[in-house]
């Protein structure tokens, strides 16, 4: 794993991301969008099982403008309690902002053949569908986003292949929001939507107390998929 420096697009300054390198290139890249809790070890798992699949991984921080370098887990209460203050300072609109100067720089990684997604996990499953309907990103995932129902309006944006996988006991993604997703994409041959049955928020988290190993199994293969259509 290497660490790269990207400037930001306002002229803020630079922040860093991680990048995890495919043992074959040219390759396409997947810009991994963080949960609440930072660029931590379930992040680095994630963009070491992104770079075996013959992409490279490149995940930025993107609290960066709050306090670089979180690390958070979501095991004790303290960590639980940061990362909500850290997510409601957030600046969503700054943060789509530097996942634009992200992709630019992914795509021109050593190595890169200039195609690059967005794949993003709670905070970053919203973000990767922002980043779908206000980006030129070749392929947006968006894994247990919230607040998706209330960006439905941007929908006719979206020109690129987009996956939304939703947990069916998702707290923070009640029926009515995930029945409002369903019926809104359903059609739209540039959406998949999937709702994974008895699994809860965060199931695809590495090691994460709600991991569903049946259901991040089939949505990793969905992505793995419309990865492997977009980014070559």
């Amino acid at each position: 794993m290497a660490t790269i420096r990207i400037t930001a697009i306002d002229g803020a300054g630079q922040f860093d991301a991680l990048v995890v390198e495919p043992a074959a290139r040219p390759a396409g890249a997947v810009v991994l969008i963080q949960e609440i809790f930072g660029v931590n070890d379930a992040m680095r798992a994630t963009a070491a099982q992104v770079a075996a699949l013959g992409f490279f991984a490149v995940v930025p921080d993107l609290f960066w403008r709050l306090e670089p370098g979180v690390n958070l887990t979501d095991k004790t209460d303290a960590e639980w309690q940061k990362a909500f203050a850290l997510m409601n300072a957030f600046d969503q609109a700054k943060g789509v902002e530097d996942l634009k100067a992200t992709l630019a720089a992914a795509r021109t990684l050593p190595g890169a053949n200039g195609r690059a997604g967005t794949m993003g996990y709670c905070l970053g499953g919203r973000l990767a569908f922002m980043m779908a309907t206000h980006s030129d990103a070749d392929v947006n995932i968006s894994y247990y986003g919230v607040g998706i129902d209330g960006l439905l309006g941007d929908l006719a944006n979206v020109s690129k292949p987009l996956l939304i996988h939703i947990a069916q006991l998702d707290k923070y993604v009640p029926d009515e929001a995930q029945a409002k997703i369903a019926a809104a994409t359903r059609g739209n041959p540039l959406i998949h939507t999937y709702t994974y049955a008895n699994a809860d928020h965060a199931f695809a988290r590495v090691n994460g107390i709600h991991f569903h190993a049946l259901a991040a199994t089939i949505a990793n293969g969905r992505s793995a998929e419309a990865l492997a259509a977009a980014l070559g």
